[in-house]
């Protein structure tokens, strides 16, 4: 049995259903990778996994438990999550931000300690901001407030964390710095990440595990190498294409079609 999973779940805000009777394991370990077309359900799965939206019928497995029947704290202390949009409140520091992360470590009988402040600046060095921690939030650059985030959900030292669109935003020198770092948290630390991407490329490059949705439904999954193919692309993401290795990794890397020359797509 996988640690986070999801049992036969409809998931969907209102009355508006995003995805009927999905059901997903996340392999332990793995990095896994979430892709699809927009409003295909991938960021509401995270969502769902990450226990911020309650499925309306099935469950969503932590542990062998229903997620949604557990105390906060004790899902904070396994599974770690960095949302689409993260805001800092105003006149935060580096520092007090990330040290927010040991919240649900703390309690009537266990207070703030020296461990706390170790592992708040480890979390900090981890990530390359620890010479930030008395620069305000809002003075950073978008990859530097990223990896003030991520720095965060480190800092609850949790085996799961997962990440909603954590390029979003960023130029490209910063989404490669930020997907380095998750995979080193992944290969050099044995976490577990699931992250949504929205770079096919990138997932492929990056993941373990990969996941592709269209419509609310889980058309393949399993290691890039094996799943991404011109006919998955093209069925997921509606695009002709060929693939061919990575020059620089060897993992699968999709060239769209070209369009023809007097201006028409190609169909």
């Amino acid at each position: 049995m996988q640690r986070l999973s999801a049992d036969s779940v409809t998931l969907g805000y209102d009355q508006r259903v995003i995805a009927k009777d999905l059901s997903v394991e996340i392999p332990d370990h793995s990095f896994t990778v979430i892709v699809g077309p927009n409003a295909c359900g991938k960021s509401t799965l995270l969502r769902a996994l990450s226990r911020m939206l309650k499925p309306s019928e099935g469950r969503v497995l932590l542990d062998g438990q229903t997620i949604h029947s557990m105390p906060a704290k004790k899902v904070a202390k396994t599974l770690g999550l960095l949302p689409q949009s993260s805001i800092a409140p105003d006149g935060i520091t580096v520092a007090d931000l990330v040290a927010r992360g040991r919240y649900p470590h703390q309690g009537l009988l266990r207070q703030w300690s020296s461990e706390d402040e170790r592992i708040v600046q480890e979390s900090m060095d981890a990530t390359g901001v620890g010479e930030l921690g008395e620069r305000y939030v809002d003075e950073l650059s978008g990859g530097q407030r990223q990896r003030v985030w991520i720095a965060m959900a480190l800092a609850q030292q949790t085996p799961l964390l997962l990440l909603d669109e954590p390029t979003t935003f960023l130029d490209i020198q910063h989404q490669i710095e930020v997907l380095d770092l998750c995979a080193e948290l992944h290969e050099s630390q044995g976490r577990t990440l699931v992250a949504v991407l929205h770079d096919l490329n990138q997932a492929a490059r990056y993941a373990s595990h990969l996941i592709a949705m269209r419509g609310g439904e889980i058309v393949a999954e399993g290691p890039p190498s094996r799943i991404v193919t011109a006919e998955l692309v093209r069925e997921v993401f509606g695009v002709r294409c060929q693939v061919i290795d990575d020059p620089e990794t060897g993992t699968p890397l999709v060239v769209p079609a070209a369009r023809q020359r007097d201006g028409a797509r190609v169909s």
